[in-house]
């Protein structure tokens, strides 16, 4: 499964969130093997996304992901994809 996570936030604190999200992708590589990126809308400053690709576990990705996300403090919309 593949996780597509986005989100916008006041580029302000671009610098406090920049080390959370770093940690996330660390948790999640060291529990499920898979390392997130992280990018930005191309025209849109405040837009960003997380990527999670090959998510085997979903139920405990899921559960980590809300828990982990919810420290961040930003409203998540999370979009789940499969390979056509």
């Amino acid at each position: 499964m593949n996780y597509y996570v986005y989100y916008k936030l006041d580029p302000e604190r671009l610098g406090e969130l920049r080390p959370a999200i770093e940690a996330l992708f660390k948790a999640v590589e060291r529990e499920f093997g898979v390392r997130g990126r992280w990018m930005r809308r191309r025209d849109d400053p405040a837009t960003y996304m997380e990527v999670y690709e090959g998510i085997a576990d979903e139920a405990a990705f899921e559960a980590m992901l809300g828990r982990e996300g919810a420290k961040l403090g930003l409203p998540r919309k999370v979009e789940r994809f499969v390979s056509a």
